[in-house]
């Protein structure tokens, strides 16, 4: 739970102002193009990075409730420095999932209220991450922690198929780093982006498998790389998220285009590694590059894809948001269903489960900009 959070509920339906968009286009940065090539996320000065998630309803049938992800992951690379809301609803309340400690804000609407609003403003400081693997720990960690992110879930099954694809996959690596990164290459060069995959993806690592269709986005490919490991005893974990504003480096596909962020949702991957701790990779940004950066075709052997491929094990640039790393997310007070991930805004009515990846009927928006004063 953020030390900060204001649990102070404003009934006044005022909106908050927007905020305004930030960055350079790709032209003005230092470089030009070259710093494409320079793809080096490394541990530095902190930023201050908001979003503000706004969530309406029109047409309100029955009784809405809402449940809006808010940043609960606290860590050398984020701090959350707290959220404040604004709104009309009859209640509202901070509420955790109680497995993973996935924080959400909970907010209840009576058809008789009028117009279901509510503005959600959350602000983090974050720094870009780099593992030294010439480091030897070892590195501590709670072995209950461990042992919780070695465990399957609903859509990460470990045995079977995962298992046997990993064990194939991890024949020749000798050590857990070995392990790690096979898994991570394997990734990076049989499975693809798939533009038509609806937001971010399932994460049904098994389904994968077993049709071979290795197609998907964030969810499905680095979940994948968290069933793999998990199966040959890899602590893991994803770790969901949202893209905030653009990326140094210059790559237009590995940032936020503008502070329109509503569709800018993003889930990465950990390992962990004895003599390292949790090392952050993200073999999904890869494949993103490949297909998102410059126009097709393009491989992985791309100049542009090679000067991420090797940087994406073991660092990222903290130009994003993590929320939380929460799988079977069953929402509070809810009698629906549990969800695969918390990463979108959900909603419920009379009618049932609204559906979290059409914002344009769900009415929900989500705008992000970096605090520079």
């Amino acid at each position: 739970m953020p030390h900060y959070t204001r649990r102070r509920f404003l009934r006044a339906g005022a909106a908050l102002a927007a905020p305004a968009a930030v960055g350079l286009p790709l032209a003005a940065l230092p470089g030009g193009a070259n710093a494409q090539t320079a793809f080096d996320p490394r541990p530095g000065s902190w930023r201050t990075l908001e979003i503000t998630t706004r969530f309406e309803v029109f047409m309100p049938t029955g009784q809405t409730r809402a449940w809006l992800p808010m940043p609960s992951v606290a860590s050398d690379y984020q701090q959350v420095e707290g959220s404040r809301w604004s709104g009309n609803a009859d209640a509202v309340r901070v509420v955790s999932d109680g497995k993973y400690g996935a924080s959400m804000l909970y907010a209840e609407f009576s058809e008789s209220n009028g117009t279901p609003v509510i503005e959600l403003v959350s602000r983090v400081r974050t720094r870009d991450r780099a593992t030294d693997f010439a480091r030897r720990g070892p590195a501590k960690e709670d072995s209950d922690t461990l042992k919780f992110y070695l465990q399957p879930t609903d859509l990460i099954p470990l045995d079977g198929i995962v298992r046997k694809t990993a064990l194939a996959i991890t024949k020749n690596a000798k050590s857990d780093e070995a392990k790690a990164r096979a898994i991570y290459e394997w990734i990076c060069d049989n499975t693809f982006r798939d533009p038509k995959t609806k937001g971010c993806g399932i994460g049904d690592v098994k389904a994968m498998l077993e049709t071979g269709n290795l197609g998907g986005k964030c969810a499905d490919l680095n979940a994948l790389f968290v069933g793999l490991a998990r199966s040959v005893g890899l602590p893991a974990r994803d770790v969901y998220g949202v893209r905030v504003i653009k990326s140094q480096f210059g790559y237009r596909s590995l940032g936020a285009g503008t502070a329109n962020i509503t569709r800018a949702q993003h889930c990465r991957a950990e390992v962990y590694l004895q003599a390292q701790g949790w090392v952050p990779v993200d073999p999904a940004d890869v494949r993103k590059v490949v297909l998102e950066e410059k126009p097709q075709p393009t491989t992985v052997s791309d100049p542009l894809v090679q000067a991420v491929r090797p940087k994406l094990f073991g660092a990222w640039e903290m130009n994003w948001l993590a929320y939380n790393t929460a799988h079977d997310v069953a929402l509070p007070g809810s009698n629906g269903p549990r969800i695969g991930f918390l990463m979108y805004p959900q909603a419920e009515n009379r009618e049932g489960r609204l559906d979290s990846l059409d914002p344009d009927n769900m009415k929900y928006s989500i705008s992000g900009r970096e605090i520079t004063a």
